[in-house]
């Protein structure tokens, strides 16, 4: 077993063997010349196969310790395709705190089909084995969770989804393949915002699966060949590119992370902060059992409540850019209330926790006293 570093510089990498070109070539084709009907180098169409996009998929199996990977156009792309396996009656258990966008697509498009979805706190095992019925054919997991870091025990959940005889599906984003391996914690499908930390440039928007199982893999590549929603090999090249680099931004992002998490707790002005690597978390535990280290995502409240102070912090920052997404080499300030949770209603985001006056941060690769310097002076 190569070691992280060393297996994410040369994960589907191999010299072009026409040129010796030591990076994947972009393919920017729509159709290739077949000998015969039906006889063709493996390549036939650009919407089903793309040499960079081979490459990439090669890479993120390689990544994930997984056997097989597809790359989609984006991330909500890829959750879709995961949801068509189902068909009308079929139950989904999911988290009740997730990224707005996967609420959105599950509520606003395929609950009109019949697909019905259960939110449940999945930190809570014990709840996520009740709300299991003989109509539940997928369990959808976030963890760390999208905005609050809950989470979830990945492995003791795998145990009731294999019992049931369902899929689990987990969203690791947040986390990145550096930092956890969700198939080897017994997961069937690991789904990946690529856009974030795998592309980490803030350059590209791409999705991303990982399976083990050659059957499963087979159904999500019918779907993403009949559906269309494939990557374009230029996107497909960034992403390859971002994987290179991907533990060595990931090692930085955790202690910029660290940092600033702690210097956020202490400040006087701030009333909680939102962040796994705190002893006294409650998935403290089995964050440190499951993953390889706590991340750059923190979010945190305020004690000066009301929108005019959030929007003041919000707009103060220098160095932390407002913006939605996460993942990329510069630090990002988010309201999660009006951008990546807007459409979830506010109800069921007061309920899961979620406040309009929570913060979220993705933090960078800058230097972490600049990054503390930056907040200081918004928070006051």
């Amino acid at each position: 077993m190569k070691k992280l570093g060393t297996k994410y510089i040369h994960a589907g990498a191999n010299p072009d063997p026409s040129t010796g070109a030591i990076m994947t070539p972009i393919f920017q084709t729509s159709t290739y010349v077949q000998e015969s009907p039906g006889v063709n180098k493996g390549f036939e169409y650009a919407r089903s196969q793309n040499p960079t996009r081979q490459a990439l998929e090669e890479a993120l199996a390689v990544i994930e310790n997984g056997k097989f990977g597809l790359a989609f156009s984006s991330g909500v792309a890829a959750t879709d395709a995961v949801i068509k396996l189902l068909v009308p009656g079929d139950e989904v258990i999911a988290a009740a705190d997730m990224y707005g966008g996967t609420y959105r697509l599950f509520t606003k498009v395929f609950e009109k089909f019949g697909i019905v979805f259960r939110y449940v706190d999945t930190t809570d095992v014990a709840a996520v084995k009740a709300a299991v019925t003989p109509k539940t054919k997928l369990i959808w997991l976030e963890t760390p969770t999208n905005p609050l870091m809950n989470i979830t025990d990945i492995a003791a959940i795998a145990a009731i989804s294999k019992e049931a005889g369902t899929i689990l599906c987990v969203d690791n984003t947040f986390a990145s393949p550096y930092l956890q391996n969700p198939l080897d914690l017994g997961a069937d499908i690991v789904m990946h915002s690529a856009t974030k930390y795998l592309g980490g440039h803030s350059d590209v928007i791409q999705g991303a699966l990982v399976i083990n199982d050659q059957a499963l893999r087979d159904q999500l590549y019918f779907i993403q060949k009949s559906c269309g929603a494939v990557p374009g090999p230029m996107d497909c090249f960034l992403v390859l590119r971002g994987i290179k680099t991907l533990h060595l931004r990931m090692q930085q992002h955790c202690i910029n992370g660290e940092k600033i998490a702690h210097w956020l707790r202490a400040h006087p002005g701030v009333s909680k902060v939102y962040w796994p690597g705190f002893e006294d978390q409650p998935g403290y535990a089995i964050a440190k059992k499951q993953m390889r280290g706590f991340g750059g995502m923190i979010s945190f409240e305020l004690k000066k409540e009301g929108v005019e102070e959030v929007n003041r912090v919000l707009s103060s920052t220098k160095l932390f850019s407002l913006a939605e997404s996460l993942g990329g080499v510069e630090s990002l300030i988010n309201h999660p209330a009006t951008m990546t949770h807007a459409s979830i209603p506010r109800e069921e985001r007061i309920k899961n926790g979620l406040s309009d006056s929570l913060i979220r941060l993705s933090v960078g690769v800058e230097d972490a006293e600049d990054l503390i310097e930056d907040l200081k002076q918004a928070i006051g």
